[in-house]
């Protein structure tokens, strides 16, 4: 019985073995690498066009100044004088049906004045050479160890060259939106009768010490907390004076929220600030692992990696930076079509499935990354009856100061009650993502959270 055991034993250990070194393995050859300098662009998105000149080649992104950028104030719109090439609705959804998701299906299906106005295809997705630098770099020292927590990479996208679902997703939560910024803000729920209800205004400070341009991976791995996060509210009345800190890191067991609460004058830890728990930051609309698309722990999921494929998705959203209110730019359930730009590009598409032993209210996902910024701009949720639930989006826009195309608004519509969310809107705003000299470390504490939210 002994030996019995020990065999099994040791047959578990070598199994768990074999297991680690295949993902400690992961990374681009060196000759794999090499293609970031030729037929691919530095982020490791094909560098041709399409065949039918669809989707251009790209040549270096937008870097220069938008007409009506104001430093550290509000965006231009590089493409305002454009018009749509074509418009989907509901009507002749059938006709584009292989470039649209299951999400925006249903919604031009339970929405008739709901619609995609498609534009011409701009590849806007810019960075500084430094992080193209480190991204080729990345290609060949990024591993991917056990509990999908990623190592040797540094202020680079970590796998430009992916060879599985879960080296995409993390090429998201990894990818390049500057180092120090912050995000004025107004979030809305949308209620299944039409009505916006303010859930949060306030400012949050934004940091990515994963980006800091002088470190090294050594040095970064000393934390390992690649973004750090202060939102303080100013409103609505009732929320007035909250806030939240947020440190997040590459082994999502360390993640670490505090929230402060003005009617109990006193900073709480967040027990568990991942997954599918309520995120203060959205009032508890959202789930953590939804921001952005998603933001989450990949270790709750299988993913599978699809493959690439030709879309249309929200981009180079700058349109939606124009109007001066938030009113102009929601709509019933989603936001205001006249201002969403629809562009034909090439993405990476991901299905997350629970993993075994896991619990998690949306056990199956599909996500949408574009090959150009890794932002995974598209995602659809299925509930645990197999019915479509939630259909996410993020609005990208571009940003030649920083350079880069980078997310701003984003949110989801959940198609069983009809609800919906739009958080991290700018419209009203004085300044739209201003870029900002680095913070201290001190900032991003339960301390300095505190003195800043009591009111």
């Amino acid at each position: 019985m002994q030996q019995s055991h020990l065999k099994h034993a040791l047959t578990a250990i070598g199994t768990l073995a074999a297991l680690t070194a295949g993902l400690s393995a992961s990374g681009a050859t060196p000759e794999e690498a090499a293609r970031l300098k030729t037929e691919l662009t530095p982020f490791g998105a094909e560098k041709a066009g399409n065949k039918d000149g669809s989707i251009p080649a790209w040549t270096g992104g937008y870097t220069s100044a938008i007409a009506g950028d104001k430093a550290g104030g509000r965006r231009g719109d590089p493409f305002k004088d454009e018009k749509p090439l074509f418009v989907v609705t509901g009507k002749n959804a059938d006709q584009y049906a292989a470039l649209l998701t299951d999400g925006t299906k249903a919604m031009l299906k339970k929405y008739p004045d709901y619609r995609l106005d498609v534009y011409p295809t701009h590849r806007t997705a810019a960075a500084p050479q430094w992080v193209y630098d480190n991204t080729f770099k990345n290609a060949t020292r990024a591993k991917l160890g056990a509990g999908d927590v990623v190592s040797g990479a540094y202020g680079g996208i970590p796998f430009p060259i992916p060879k599985s679902g879960v080296e995409v997703m993390w090429n998201h939560q990894l990818r390049w939106r500057g180092t120090s910024w912050q995000i004025p803000l107004s979030q809305y729920q949308l209620t299944a009768d039409g009505k916006a209800v303010l859930t949060t205004s306030g400012v949050a400070d934004a940091q990515s010490p994963y980006y800091f341009p002088e470190g090294t991976p050594e040095q970064f791995a000393k934390s390992n907390e690649f973004w750090l996060l202060r939102l303080i509210n100013s409103g609505p009345p009732i929320r007035a004076g909250e806030a939240i800190v947020g440190r997040t890191n590459l082994d999502p067991s360390k993640d670490q929220a505090w929230v402060y609460l003005t009617g109990q004058r006193r900073v709480r830890k967040l027990p568990n600030p991942c997954c599918d728990t309520p995120t203060p930051a959205t009032a508890g609309v959202m789930s953590f692992d939804e921001l952005y698309t998603w933001s989450g722990r990949t270790d709750r999921f299988d993913w599978k990696l699809v493959g690439k494929q030709e879309m249309l998705i929200p981009y180079n959203g700058n349109k939606l930076l124009q109007p001066k209110t938030d009113t102009e730019v929601l709509g019933k359930a989603y936001l205001n079509p006249d201002y969403v730009r629809w562009e034909r590009h090439r993405v990476w598409v991901v299905e997350a499935t629970l993993r075994a032993g896991q619990r998690h209210q949306a056990p199956k996902s599909r996500y949408y990354c574009d090959e150009d910024t890794w932002s995974c701009v598209l995602g659809d949720r299925w509930d645990a009856n197999g019915q479509l639930w939630k259909t996410l989006w993020s609005q990208t826009f571009v940003a030649p100061d920083l350079p880069g195309t980078v997310i701003g608004a984003f949110g989801f519509t959940d198609l069983i009650s009809g609800t919906a969310f739009a958080g991290d809107l700018y419209t009203s705003r004085p300044a739209q993502y201003p870029l900002k000299p680095r913070y201290q470390d001190s900032i991003f504490t339960p301390d300095a959270m505190a003195g800043e939210g009591a009111r």
